[in-house]
């Protein structure tokens, strides 16, 4: 492992990574060496103080990396300077499995002789590259590992599908649609040579082809995707712009995040580098890297936010990353992940507010029982549904 590559991992670990090198890090973890790596790197354990804003990171960063170079013992922690109350963050596996902060985390207790009922794990596995591509004709391909498809202007290795630029002249346009289900992910180059990863339970409208110098539309019909666009520079100044649920958003050429899943009252709209408008029924928000906007769709209120853009990108990057969300939300986010049903029997467990980042590559176990010993008192699994008592 190079230096610069150690650098990117420990400003990640810091929340300091940007999204450049975010992407650096992606491209070196496809390589299934450098992910054993990685995981053997940050499989150290390590803690750090995470009570106090007022500290050096700068050395607290080159003490780290010293330390996380030698050779470890199971657990590691030192104290920053000024420190009121301790708190460990613990991290294990990859992309730091899970990190807990002693003192801030839950107001419940939990018993850990109780002894998790399971029946049947074997049908809930993690999520993995999969589609579903729909056709012009209404013809539709099933995209997923092991499997390469192929038509005159798009071919897909089964984990990612591209579009090539069509070199005749485009009078009218052609849509395709790409679906994820529960339990998927995948990633697509447009023909202009925009980016979009999609995350599970997910849907993209967009053209085969764009037309030459005019404005590029794609459509967000439900989901979660994460937009490179291709700047309007290389397209004779094309805009780009991105529809779903009664919201536009319009770009120059810029990354962002849209969240708008269909069983959800709220549309999340994330900007990370350049520019966006945001349109929602005439109230049009202008957005600045780090802020996001909040269209409640009950209310019909919209607010702008600056927000922890790392943690709002991380399911990109193969992490769920929870700060401080409550634990019905985060449920919804691991049901579709694993592709279960989760139901409270405890519904006092629903507003309970976690922190944590979790490798998304985990067992549906690993995950609950690491939730075991911070929050519920003990889970059932049945098949595909999982009662949290």
């Amino acid at each position: 492992m190079n230096q610069k590559i150690e650098n990117i991992i420990v400003k990640y670990l810091m929340n300091e990574a940007n999204i450049d090198e975010l992407d650096s890090l992606t491209v070196w973890l496809r390589n299934p060496k450098n992910k054993q790596i990685f995981k053997n790197f940050v499989k150290t354990n390590y803690a750090i103080d995470v009570n106090t804003k007022q500290f050096d990171l700068e050395n607290a960063k080159k003490e780290y990396l010293s330390k996380i170079r030698r050779d470890r013992s199971i657990f590691y922690k030192y104290k920053l300077h000024k420190i009121g109350k301790y708190a460990a963050a613990l991290f294990i596996g990859l992309f730091a499995t899970a990190y807990f902060f002693k003192d801030d985390l839950f107001n419940g207790s939990t018993d850990d002789n109780i002894i998790p009922i399971i029946v049947n794990t074997n049908a809930i596995v993690p999520g993995t590259d999969k589609a579903t591509l729909t056709l012009e004709d209404g013809s539709q391909i099933a995209l997923e590992k092991g499997a390469s498809f192929q038509t005159s202007n798009a071919n897909s290795n089964g984990e990612q599908i591209v579009y090539g630029k069509d070199s005749r002249k485009t009078k009218g346009l052609v849509y395709n649609y790409l679906t994820i289900p529960r339990g998927g992910q995948f990633y697509i180059v447009l023909s202009d040579g925009t980016k979009v990863w999609l995350n599970s339970e997910s849907q993209l409208k967009y053209p085969v082809n764009f037309i030459e110098g005019k404005t590029r539309k794609v459509e967000l019909v439900y989901g979660e995707a994460y937009f490179d666009v291709s700047p309007s520079t290389q397209h004779k100044g094309a805009k780009f712009k991105v529809f779903n649920k009664s919201q536009e958003v319009e770009v120059l050429g810029t990354a962002f995040n849209i969240k708008a899943y269909k069983d959800e009252t709220n549309i999340y709209t994330t900007l990370v580098e350049g520019k966006v408008a945001v349109d929602y029924n005439g109230n049009k928000k202008n957005l600045v890297p780090s802020h996001q906007t909040n269209i409640d769709l009950k209310t019909k209120e919209v607010s702008v936010a600056k927000v922890d853009v790392n943690a709002v990108v991380a399911w990109k990057h193969g992490i769920f990353s929870f700060r401080g969300k409550p634990l019905k939300d985060i449920m919804k986010v691991i049901s579709r992940w694993y592709d279960v049903e989760i139901v409270f029997e405890n519904k006092a467990l629903e507003e309970l507010k976690f922190k944590g980042v979790l490798d998304k590559s985990q067992s549906i176990e690993e995950i609950l029982s690491i939730m075991k010993s911070t929050t519920i008192n003990n889970y059932e699994i049945k098949d595909k549904i999982i009662l949290l008592k």
